[in-house]
């Protein structure tokens, strides 16, 4: 991380477009029902399903940014480019929660694509990425209103 805004345009990772009040509420929406999920998962013991909940509603949370703010990635696919805005666009004292972000995005990638065991994904880390998700969400509202 730690790339700055005009050095991921450069890059292309991301691109300027109108600002976009109406996706980001959309956005900020499906974030907010991404967690309700996940907190319905935990309940049912489906850590690994919580946790990957969580991360999505991170995500969309920094999507939702990204349209207020007049940018959107390159593509749909590119998660770490979101991080990575985020990363660019939040004050500093953010970036444990933006450290998180990017660790949930590996673990989702991880849990996912198979590379951990199912199961893996114990009750104390999926809650502890739901509090951070919500945490997240909170921070994103607070930057857009």
């Amino acid at each position: 991380m730690g790339m700055s805004l005009s050095e991921m345009l450069q890059r292309r990772e991301i691109q300027k477009v109108e600002p976009d009040g109406k996706t980001a509420g959309k956005l900020l929406k499906v974030s907010q029902d991404a967690l309700v999920a996940a907190e319905d998962n935990l309940k049912m013991m489906h850590n690994d399903v919580a946790l990957s909940l969580a991360y999505n509603a991170m995500l969309n949370a920094g999507r939702a940014l990204m349209a207020a703010k007049g940018y959107r990635v390159h593509s749909e696919t590119h998660h770490k480019a979101v991080v990575g805005f985020c990363s660019a666009a939040l004050p500093s004292e953010s970036s444990k929660l933006v450290a998180l972000f990017n660790r949930y995005r590996i673990r989702r990638h991880d849990i996912v694509y198979g590379e951990i065991e199912g199961g893996s994904v114990g009750e104390s880390e999926a809650r502890g990425a739901i509090e951070k998700a919500n945490e997240f969400l909170r921070l994103i509202k607070t930057k857009l209103s």
